[in-house]
């Protein structure tokens, strides 16, 4: 009897050994503990671990987008945030990622705009992108997302790196120099509003700076993770008039050794659940079925193309 009781006992242990065999744990790739992606990351987290079966998604911090793609190209990571043009670059093996081509890693969906922001301060009377020749000009950190969208934008007009006195500065340190005056205008990727340009609008005057039609068009026609996007007036204080922009999006993406079925079951339970989401952060209000697979110029994870198809949505 004695020796029964043992033989159950351990029986018990190797099912109970197996069951726990069963979930999948997924580390989720995301940026730093005081930004928008990973406050993000961990909402997303919480209605994936709450709402499918057997699966623990775990939210790691990082350097963002790059860092993120790398992680996710040497198996480090299982899901990540990027931005959509630095998924370009890295899928294609330019720019940043010159030299450095990453393929281990596929799209899921597009989340929100991150709006190419151009603030000048008022005194600076700068207003318009030709105006920046020759002014003190921080265009993000080197090496940085940022730098490229603004080489971009200055070289649809004309202009390159060595007709502006340029600064390789964070996004804090960007508006402090606007704030102090060592600086006449900076270039912001970002959802809109940030944090930096909010805090600058309350004690210095700003603009922020429209990009014309024709440069647009041109922008979003040459890139294609570029979309066209209109900064409301009021977003930040003191600028009351609208502004035309170009904006790139965050993104989810997924390692390629992801089964079908666990990105379609990801995705899907994203738009299910996206009430629940928005209730967590905001942020998921800008989530769109009709946009999330627009903007994307690397391939998309069968899981999420399976998903899209049966809704009606035609993805390659």
């Amino acid at each position: 009897m004695k020796k029964m009781i043992i033989i159950m006992i351990s029986v018990s242990l190797l099912i109970a050994g197996c069951k726990k065999n069963t979930t999948s744990n997924y580390i989720f790739a995301t940026g730093g503990t005081s930004g928008t992606y990973y406050s993000f990351g961990e909402n997303i987290a919480n209605i994936w671990n709450n709402n499918i079966k057997d699966v623990n998604v775990v939210v790691e911090s990082t350097g963002a987008s790059a860092e993120n793609l790398r992680l996710i190209n040497q198996n480090e990571a299982n899901l990540a945030f990027a931005q959509n043009d630095v998924m370009d670059y890295a899928y294609n093996g330019i720019d940043i990622f010159s030299g450095e081509k990453l393929t281990n890693f596929s799209a899921i969906l597009t989340l929100y705009p991150e709006v190419v922001q151009i603030a000048a301060t008022k005194e600076s009377q700068i207003k318009s992108i030709a105006d920046l020749k020759g002014k003190r000009v921080s265009v993000g950190d080197a090496g940085s997302g940022v730098e490229f969208n603004s080489k971009q934008i200055l070289e649809s007009y004309g202009l390159t790196f060595n007709d502006i006195e340029k600064y390789n500065l964070s996004f804090t340190l960007s508006s402090e120099g606007l704030q102090n005056g060592t600086l006449d205008a900076c270039f912001i990727v970002a959802g809109i509003p940030n944090a930096a340009l909010q805090e600058l609008a309350l004690n210095k005057e700003i603009v922020l700076i429209s990009l014309d039609k024709i440069q647009i068009d041109e922008l979003v026609i040459e890139y294609k993770y570029y979309t066209e996007f209109t900064i409301p007036a009021n977003t930040y204080n003191g600028v009351t008039n609208s502004t035309r922009a170009i904006a790139v999006k965050a993104s989810l993406v997924a390692n390629n050794n992801l089964s079908e079925e666990a990105v379609y079951n990801l995705i899907k339970t994203i738009f299910d659940k996206k009430e629940d989401l928005i209730v967590l952060n905001s942020k998921a209000e800008e989530i769109n079925i009709d946009n999330a697979y627009r903007g994307i110029s690397v391939p998309f994870h069968p899981g999420a193309v399976k998903y899209y198809k049966e809704l009606g949505y035609y993805v390659q």
